[in-house]
């Protein structure tokens, strides 16, 4: 595949990762009536893991018939990215479920979540990613965006914002972590460790916090399906699919467009219209995408390959 197909089909899974988690708003929500947050957790990752893995095994048959060379990396590096992606994706979630759980809105929560997509950039620098001036500017369109799309009243800043905010940082650092390690592995692999590992961690604390029932999972049977199925399984192994073809800080931007697919979800599912300013932060963060995904000025006929680039090619 060259670098653009596959830069193309990289945009395309992260945009698919997007509406995916922007639907998953109203279930992740109506969840909390049934059960914990660490409860949720539990039962939404063990049933991303266990759906990815006939996945997996129909994934490494193809292969075989094939004969496709199996992308393995090195057990143990495979074992240590899933790990390291599990436990710092429990702690975001984490973080950010109990922010929105002790006041802050969920509109509120959505813009300072989203706000990974500028510390995305932002920690890539201190590992020497140098990030074009037109991404800067698109970055900041797109939190301009946000603003108007989710925040509709007075902007107060609670304990509870910060907990989000933290959960942000980790989320960047999720995004940063599948960039650094996921080129040249298993994606289905490595996003079905990450669940596991993650659904221990939540069932430990489920056990120690939470008093758990099979009544509470079965009640809220519906929602842990569509957010463990398409949500966790489909969506997180999308993105690491696509970010091993796309820069982070471009990535982030495309999946941060799960706030415009959440609005639209509203309009279908809930009936919910939105208003003239909720839609100039739609037409704004689309702006921003498109201009993210256009491609760079060259210097010259050869230019010399950039960092991206070569993150692109593997």
């Amino acid at each position: 595949m060259t670098r653009v197909g596959a830069r193309a089909a990289g945009s395309i899974m992260l945009l698919l990762t997007a509406i995916i988690w922007g639907c998953s708003f109203v279930a992740q929500s109506e969840a909390m009536d049934y059960m914990g947050p660490l409860t949720f957790q539990t039962a939404r990752s063990f049933v991303g893991g266990a759906v990815l893995i006939p996945v997996l095994f129909l994934s490494r048959m193809g292969r075989k018939k094939h004969h496709v060379p199996r992308q393995g990396g090195g057990q143990r590096r495979l074992l240590f990215a899933g790990t390291l992606c599990g436990v710092v994706m429990f702690v975001a979630a984490m973080l950010q479920q109990y922010g929105i759980a002790l006041g802050t809105s969920g509109g509120k929560a959505g813009f300072i979540t989203a706000t990974y997509i500028l510390l995305v950039p932002l920690f890539g620098l201190f590992r020497g990613k140098k990030v074009p001036l037109r991404i800067w500017i698109c970055v900041f369109a797109a939190l301009c965006g946000l603003y108007l799309l989710c925040i509709t009243g007075d902007f107060s800043f609670l304990p509870s914002d910060g907990m989000v905010l933290l959960g942000a940082v980790f989320w960047a650092l999720h995004i940063l972590v599948i960039d650094h390690m996921a080129p040249g592995l298993d994606g289905i692999m490595l996003s079905c460790i990450q669940f596991f590992v993650s659904g221990v961690l939540a069932g430990v604390g489920m056990f120690l916090f939470e008093a758990p029932s099979w009544r509470q999972i079965f009640d809220g049977w519906v929602t842990i399906a569509y957010v463990g199925i398409l949500s966790s399984g489909a969506a997180y192994t999308l993105q690491i699919l696509g970010q091993q073809r796309t820069p982070p800080a471009i990535a982030s931007l495309l999946m941060s467009f799960e706030s415009v697919f959440a609005v639209l979800g509203g309009i279908v599912v809930l009936r919910q219209i939105p208003t003239m300013r909720e839609w100039a932060g739609c037409a704004l963060m689309f702006a921003a995408i498109i201009c993210a995904q256009l491609p760079g000025r060259r210097k010259g006929i050869r230019t010399k390959s950039s960092p991206w680039s070569k993150k692109m090619l593997q």
